[in-house]
């Protein structure tokens, strides 16, 4: 299948510089292509998972992807979709967090097997030769004032009298656009992908090149992903989700997905999958049919979560989720993962075993139970478990062996409501 048709079926053609002329030029295999981000960060996210598994998608089709590190452009800061001027990071901050970035989106190739066909390139290794004198004049000079001006993420903002918008920023859409046209000349591309609010940046690219050299090229841009209830896609309760384990543990990562609107599920299946059409489709029709057994979710939090954290850390995961929700022995669990799950759960530390409270103390301290009475009939009346094992004598000792890797304890009262208790 032409990888252009791919891309349409699952949702993710938003813009076009030339419909008919982008797919038959996709016909032939082995065309250049780009897509660029930007290390504002120390960490990817999920947001950013259309542009990179399209790269991976292109390679798999048998297309060479050019992943590229806005080293230079991280330095000035995109004004697309920003009502204000970002702060601006240090040469040295930008360029750790473009390894750092580099790093994890090669993982994430090699994960897909297709790490030896995407290219990694920095935008910082032609851009900081250039004087200022040969920007304006090379590259500046092909671009007027009025046609900038129309381009909505310039437009959004100068209407903005408050904040603006400076020249620094006002000049980013230049340099993507020098981007462009390097790579076109130096390495042959003829394809820039990116997210909507890119399609104004892409485009000068093109109008740079079709001055410079009269060469073809093309845009294409995917379009806003937002969920059933508008939330804004990517979010959790405690923020963005990352795609580094130290900052959005595997656990959270998938609870995410599985998480999924039954409204939201399938679009994610094709968005964010390699998935067939025909496995996606029944997946909608058992989800359409039993809605109650999520089995489009859980396919959706598998995949995801082995592609970007491996399938020895989904194993881990789900694991862990089986034992909680399915009362199974937490002692051949991983304890990091299981205390990511119940990171949420009220948590004691004790520096000894000997400082631990009696047990019916230690549930009211917890706040999962009222009072130390109510504690001690709670115990008695089998409510209460150590471990997703039942207690019912309200004088059980707490020994050494109770805390699993030697450190963590996990009350449980009633079916859903949990403690944690640390041995530090």
């Amino acid at each position: 299948m032409n990888i252009y048709d791919e891309l349409s079926w699952r949702g993710l053609v938003h813009q076009t510089s030339d419909e008919a002329g982008l797919r038959e030029h996709l016909d032939t295999p082995g065309r250049v292509l780009y897509c660029g981000f930007d290390p504002t960060a120390d960490s990817l996210h999920i947001g950013n998972l259309v542009p990179l598994l399209a790269l991976a998608r292109f390679a798999k089709a048998g297309h060479k992807p050019l992943f590229l590190l806005g080293g230079a452009t991280g330095l000035i800061g995109d004004p697309s979709g920003k009502d204000k001027e970002r702060q601006l990071k240090t040469a040295d901050l930008v360029a750790a967090s473009a390894e750092k970035i580099k790093s994890q989106a090669m993982a994430f190739f090699a994960r897909l097997g297709v790490d030896g066909d995407v290219m990694p390139v920095n935008n910082l290794d032609w851009t900081r030769p250039l004087s200022v004198i040969d920007f304006l004049r090379d590259t500046g000079k092909h671009f007027t004032i009025n046609y900038m001006m129309a381009k909505d993420s310039v437009k959004s903002r100068i209407g903005r009298e408050e904040t603006g918008i400076s020249y620094t920023e006002f000049s980013y859409m230049i340099l993507q656009s020098l981007d462009f046209e390097h790579l076109n000349r130096a390495l042959g591309c003829t394809l820039q992908i990116g997210g909507g609010d890119q399609f104004g940046n892409i485009t000068a690219g093109l109008e740079l090149i079709r001055r410079k050299t009269g060469n073809q090229a093309f845009a294409l841009t995917f379009p806003l992903i937002t969920t059933a209830t508008g939330a804004k896609f990517g979010k959790s309760e405690k923020g963005a989700v990352y795609l580094n384990p130290e900052l959005t543990s595997p656990y959270a990562f998938y609870q995410y997905w599985i998480n999924a609107d039954d409204r939201d599920v399938v679009d994610y299946l094709r968005y964010f999958t390699f998935l067939t059409r025909e496995e996606i489709d029944a997946l909608a029709a058992q989800t359409a049919a039993e809605p109650h057994l999520r089995a489009a979710q859980k396919r959706l939090a598998r995949e995801t979560t082995a592609m970007i954290h491996g399938e020895a850390e989904l194993a881990k995961v789900e694991a862990v989720t089986g034992a909680l929700f399915g009362g199974g022995d937490l002692a051949t669990l991983d304890p990091k993962t299981l205390k990511a799950a119940l990171e949420a759960a009220p948590g004691l530390s004790f520096s000894a075993l000997a400082d631990v409270p009696p047990l019916p103390k230690l549930l009211a301290d917890m706040g999962l139970c009222p009072s130390n009475s109510q504690a001690r009939k709670d115990i008695k009346a089998g409510a209460v478990s150590i471990n997703n094992v039942r207690v019912t004598a309200e004088d059980r000792a707490l020994a050494a062996a109770d805390f699993l890797g030697g450190d963590l304890l996990i009350l449980r009262k009633g079916k859903k409501h949990y403690g944690v208790v640390t041995l530090g």
